[in-house]
């Protein structure tokens, strides 16, 4: 269940202490936002409810299961054959992650692989899927940022500031 709901204030304390330390207990998370126990756990079985909170997988570093490569592959394909594009995606082990574009190019597909070969054998799988037209990969060479949302928390009403 998706929901338009933003945090508050109860929220942006309650996430910024996560953020600290992911493996908080309810009782921790109050203590440490003086928040009661029964707010915390409320609120976090409302993020379960809403998928507010993104999945466990998303902390795990997919070179420390044998993927040290990662790759973003730019693709170009027939619009009506999105779905099944898609479909074929989610049957690649190593896409972990497909993003819809608008502008000169339809898909940002993030990929893994064992090495150069492994990537450039997922290349040619998704090259194959019947509806991509056209794809270019970028390996990644260094993360000069990773994933971050911890400034956003408490941060109010973006277009305000």
């Amino acid at each position: 269940m998706h929901t338009n709901r933003t945090a508050d204030g109860i929220d942006a304390a309650i996430l910024a202490a996560l953020t600290r330390d992911p493996d908080a207990t309810n009782i921790a998370v109050a203590e440490h936002t003086g928040l009661a126990r029964n707010t915390v756990r409320t609120r976090l079985a409302r993020y379960t409810r809403e998928r507010t909170l993104r999945s466990f997988e998303r902390r795990i570093d997919p070179a420390f299961l044998g993927y040290p490569l990662r790759a973003y592959v730019v693709t170009k394909v027939t619009q009506r054959k999105l779905t099944g594009i898609g479909e074929a995606l989610a049957e690649v082990p190593e896409v972990i992650e497909v993003h819809g574009l608008t502008g000169v190019s339809d898909l940002l597909i993030h990929v893994v692989g064992r090495d150069a070969n492994d990537l450039y054998r997922i290349a040619g799988r998704i090259l194959s899927i019947d509806g991509v037209k056209r794809t270019s990969t970028g390996l990644v060479m260094q993360e000069l940022m990773g994933y971050r949302i911890a400034q956003l928390i408490g941060t109010g009403d973006p277009a305000t500031g």
